[in-house]
């Protein structure tokens, strides 16, 4: 048995024997294939083996249960998780490896560990309540299937226990022959290019995953870190096929669509992740409100997390663009202005909805699978005078995408609803890179290699397969040889040199 210091904590045993018998280094890609949820990579040498991300997948409810409820990995091979970001998509599985027996440590950067505690208590306790109210439904005699919670609240706090923070820039080894670096991928509050020094035998590699990257130029945090010396490059490709309009036109439908929805007399419902997304909404009305563009009506951020990480933000100014550090600095608030309002209890939720009047209401989750936006959606998406406000990106099979879709009739808490209310969807306000960020990237990523030792390999994942198929067929275009598409659960040997 072999043992590692990690800071802050005791030493640990590292379970062995490892799984190849044999120098190489291989990626298996467990989640984040083919879809945009469930992130999931297993990187194993011949002395180690790490995790990247531990996501939950959202989809068809039933489905997403089994798939998260599976949890296709062995915790008695693991010497560390490293997590790129706090999103539930990456990050909302960590539970699951507590409770099937994981005790090692999970590095992330100091701000994703602090967001971990409100988002994955959350997690816990949205499902818990979703449960309860379908055992409500099937008490009425709704023909649905019951559900059980994935986790409990002593499966987040053993989580929580196992978190290390690692700064930006700081190189930590986290397991035998591997050592790690964060970089800022400018995505969310404490996002991170994980970027990993692989030394197995005479066998040697710089590995980047790129986790979620940012869009470039956002009002809030700071654009993407680009790591040099990449050997193998594992990129998200969530906008690989298309590129975001200008922020600035999406700041203009924006104030277009609340006005008209005010106008007639409706509300604006506008589901959230509370990370990040909601930030950047709430700063985004607070500049319409500031140049006069926005109604005098009522605006709500009706989700206690978000209030949470509201207050996280405060806490890492590391993280943010220097203008924003200032704002920040100042009594002027970014994530404040008259009219706004954050309501953190069921009562007064519940008082949103029993409004007559027009309003706009900021509430999680961001696909619509969990939460409160399930409750105002339910009780405004037949009121033709309402808009539904999509701001990111909607996997397939989530409430989300099929209101994107425009269906005529959706399911909330398993209930057919006709929609009459419109939906409108804003992707110029993603948090994502889109096409020719992610192009940029990559370009820059190879310009910052040498001769010696040159970008060699790129694993294109965390897309629907037309965006990762359309964004490998790009990369192809611009001279980049060795392109990978992953399907699920495939096992990729990486490209390394010799000591």
């Amino acid at each position: 048995m072999q043992t590692l210091q990690h800071p802050g904590h005791a030493q640990q045993p590292c379970p062995r024997p490892k799984v190849l018998s044999q120098i190489m280094i291989e990626l298996e890609c467990i989640g984040g294939t083919r879809t945009v949820t469930g992130s999931k990579y297993v990187l194993r040498t011949s002395q180690a083996t790490v995790l990247l991300d531990c996501g939950l997948f959202q989809g068809r409810r039933a489905e997403s249960f089994e798939r998260n409820r599976a949890l296709p990995v062995d915790v008695a091979q693991l010497d560390a998780v490293i997590l790129s970001h706090a999103h539930l998509d990456h990050s909302g599985a960590l539970p699951l490896l507590w409770q099937h027996g994981y005790r090692g440590p999970i590095y992330a950067t100091p701000a994703t560990r602090d967001l971990c505690a409100p988002m994955l208590a959350d997690s816990s306790a949205i499902q818990a309540s979703d449960a309860a109210h379908i055992d409500k439904l099937i008490a009425r005699g709704v023909d649905i299937a019951p559900v059980t919670p994935l986790y409990g609240t002593a499966d987040v706090i053993g989580t929580l226990e196992l978190m290390v923070g690692l700064p930006y820039h700081r190189k930590q080894v986290v397991a035998p022959g591997i050592t790690a670096t964060l970089l800022d991928a400018g995505h969310v509050l404490g996002s991170a290019v994980v970027v990993l020094d692989i030394v197995d035998g005479n066998q040697q590699m710089r590995l980047a995953f790129t986790g979620d990257l940012g869009h470039v130029r956002l009002p809030i945090l700071r654009d993407p870190e680009v790591p040099t010396g990449v050997q193998c490059l594992i990129t998200e490709s969530t906008y690989g096929d298309r590129n975001h309009g200008p922020m600035s036109e999406s700041i203009d439908t924006l104030a277009t669509t609340i006005a008209a929805t005010v106008a007639r007399g409706g509300k604006v419902i506008i589901p959230t992740f509370s990370l990040e997304r909601a930030q950047e909404v709430i700063f985004a009305l607070k500049r319409l409100r500031a140049d006069g563009r926005l109604p005098h009506v009522p605006v709500y951020v009706d989700s206690p997390l978000t209030v949470k990480i509201t207050d996280v933000f405060r806490l890492h100014p590391e993280c943010f663009s220097s203008e924003m550090v200032e704002q920040l600095r100042s009594d002027d608030s970014p994530f404040d202005f008259a009219g706004l309002q954050y309501v953190s209890s069921v009562e007064e939720s519940k008082a949103i909805d029993a409004l007559t009047g027009p309003a706009v209401i900021l509430a999680g989750s961001g696909m619509c699978e969990g939460g409160r936006v399930l409750h105002h959606l339910r009780n405004g998406i037949e009121d033709a005078r309402n808009t539904v406000l999509i701001v990111g990106f909607q996997a397939e099979h989530t409430l989300g995408r099929r209101l994107v879709e425009q269906r005529r009739d959706v399911r909330i808490f398993g209930v057919m609803h006709p929609r009459n209310a419109e939906v409108i969807s804003l992707d110029g306000l993603s948090a994502h890179a889109d096409r020719h960020d992610l192009l940029d990237f990559a370009q820059r990523v190879r310009n910052a290699g040498s001769v010696a030792s040159p970008l060699r390999q790129i694993i294109v994942v965390h897309g629907e397969p037309a965006a990762q198929d359309a964004f490998a067929a790009t990369l192809r275009a611009d001279g980049f040889a060795n392109v990978v598409v992953p399907t699920p659960m495939q096992r990729i040997i990486l490209a390394t040199s010799h000591l």
